[in-house]
Parts: C-alpha cells; structure tokens; sequence
C-alpha cells in the first residue's frame, strides 16, 4: 500500500467518527434540559416569548430536521452564530478571540510536559536502582496522581502567600503579574515591536510568560508523570533487549548506544502519550482556565454547554473532533517513521 493510499483510507475511516461525535454533542444539547430560548431570555422571559424565540431560532422543528440542517451546516463549514453567550456573533470569530490564550496555554503545558517528563524518564531508565531513579519515579507517580483542579488551588493559595511563606512576592518577581490573571499576548499579534520596541515589548512577553506558566505546570502535570513512567520502562525493556547486548557486543561506544539505539527504539510507545496531549487539553482546560481566570477555549466552551448555545458547542465539538482525529492520523504517520518495520499494510 503506498503513502498516498494509506493516507486516503485513513481519512475515510475518519468520517463515522466525526459523524459519530457530533452526532453524540447534537443529541446532548437538544435532548437534555437546557433551553437554549430560556438562557436568552433568562428568569423573567414568559412561555410566549420562549416560543417567539424557538421559532427563530428552528427549534420548534421536528427534530430530524434539526439534526441535517446542524450536521449538513458543520460540514460545510457554515459555522453560525452564538445563541446565547454573545447573541449574534459569528461562532468562528468567538474562537478566534478567545484561541490565542488556550493556544499559548497549551504551548507551554505541552513544552513543560516533554522538556521535563521525557528527559528525567529517560535518564531514570538509564540509571536503575539509584537514588534519582527512585526520586523520578516517585515523582511521576506523584504529579500523575494529583487531580488538575486540586493542584490548581493548591498553587494559587501558595503563589499568593509567597511573601509569608517563603519571603519574596511572586506578582512581584520579574515582573509586576497578579496570580490569578488572563495573559495579554498583544505582543505576539506583533512581533516585530520585539525589534522596534524591544524595552517594553520584552517586558509585555515576560508578564504573558509569567502569567501563564503556573496554569500550564498544572496543564501538563498528568502528562508529564505519565511520560516519566512510560519513558523510564521503555529505556529499561530497551537496554534488556537482544540487538542492544549485540551493538555492545560489537564494541558500540556508549553515546552511539544511546542515541541511535536506546532512545529512538524508547521513543516509540510515548508517541501516542504524546499525541494524547490534546485530550489534556480539551479536557483539563475548562478546569484550569476557570481557576486561573483566563478566557480561553475551555472557559468558552463550558459557558456554551452550560448555557445550551447548539451553534457554539456544536462548532467547538467539531474542531475538538477535527483535531484528535488529525493527531491519531499523525500518531501512525510517526509510528512509520520512529520504527520501520511497521508499513502501511494495517
């Protein structure tokens, strides 16, 4: 089967599930007991007016009908607009506003959770039975166990007390921040102010910095556990394994080893941990975001379905979808390339 083919299929195989999640967010919203014309109206709306809006909106029609017109919209890329939590504004524009700050979260959640979990399982894995093997493992069992919502409290009550408890001010470290706070990433919109404007433009990028690593340290907590984990038994079966004893054998100098033997070969089951960031994402944002005040992605997208807003959450789904389906299609591509002897044949 050729690279082409096996791309083809895999993107045809990706359209029940696509159908399937939608299908499953239309189904929720519409059959459970939000109504989306009572949150427009709110307390004071009467049953006339509830029905004048159902009208308007479609929702007095039979429900199949609702059903094609809300899957036949989303893939067509009519994406509608907000019913309820910004009446009246395109839904792709609500996310282009609110992305950046969910983008930049994730960002560094994602770069914390490699940069940190992978290197400390690896080197774990290369030094068994010691006392930093013991410590990173310990501490991967730890930060994989601790709940998002409760480490973001946690930290929150600390960075706010650490005058008192450690005797320096964290809102005043570096610069001026407070700890519950939505990072202004003005400076990424322009870039080049980093060249014309350096002095403040610098500044603005530490305080965004600053702002955002407390949250994202809470964001890839649980990954980077299951990274260390993970890494660390990947290197241990790779050392122990029958073509490692014979590169020794050889007279393979150690460095060569580790990089061309031990690390490639252990990299392969932390591919899908790491794709699997974006469940993290998806599913720990709205927890994070809420505690640490930011209005991202997950704030938005609790807001819609709590509200019942079927444009906003159904689009939000939609890309939610688009892109774990995107990564798995990713995860088999890298599996090709980390491993050759897995082909295109599955």
């Amino acid at each position: 089967m050729s690279r082409a083919t096996y791309m083809l299929k895999r993107l045809v195989l990706s359209i029940p599930v696509i159908i399937f999640g939608t299908t499953v967010t239309f189904a929720i919203i519409r059959l459970g007991p939000l109504s989306p014309a009572a949150a427009i109206l709110g307390p004071q709306g009467d049953a006339r007016a509830i029905r004048q809006i159902e009208q308007r909106l479609g929702l007095n029609e039979p429900l199949w009908e609702q059903y094609f017109e809300f899957m036949g919209d989303l893939f067509l890329f009519d994406l509608g607009q907000s019913w309820v939590v910004n009446s009246g504004t395109p839904a792709i524009d609500l996310i282009i506003s609110y992305a950046p700050r969910t983008i930049w979260l994730g960002f560094w959640a994602v770069l914390i959770a490699l940069g940190i979990g992978i290197p400390l399982g690896f080197y774990a894995g290369l030094n068994p039975n010691t006392f930093s093997d013991y410590f990173a493992s310990f501490g991967g069992i730890v930060w994989r166990a601790m709940p998002n919502f409760w480490l973001a409290v946690i930290l929150v009550t600390v960075l706010s007390q650490t005058e008192q408890l450690f005797g320096f001010s964290w809102t005043s470290f570096i610069v001026e921040t407070n700890v519950v706070t939505s990072p202004n990433l003005a400076v990424l919109k322009n870039p080049t102010r980093l060249i014309t404007d350096p002095g403040q433009a610098w500044t603005n990028l530490a305080k965004a910095t600053k702002q955002i690593l407390p949250p994202a340290l809470v964001l890839g907590s649980a990954s980077m556990g299951t990274e260390m984990r993970i890494g660390r038994t990947a290197v241990l079966e790779t050392i122990n394994s029958k073509y490692v004893e014979t590169a020794k054998a050889k007279g393979v100098s150690p460095r060569v080893l580790v990089w061309k033997h031990i690390f490639r070969n252990a990299l392969i089951p932390l591919v899908p941990v790491i794709t699997a960031e974006a469940f993290i994402l998806i599913g720990g944002s709205v927890l994070v975001e809420t505690v640490f005040s930011i209005n991202g992605i997950g704030l938005l997208f609790f807001r819609a379905a709590e509200q019942g807003d079927l444009p906003l959450v159904g689009t939000l789904m939609y890309l939610f979808i688009l892109l774990i389906v995107g990564l798995n299609i990713v995860q088999d591509f890298a599996y090709t390339i980390i491993d050759p002897r897995v082909g295109y044949d599955a």
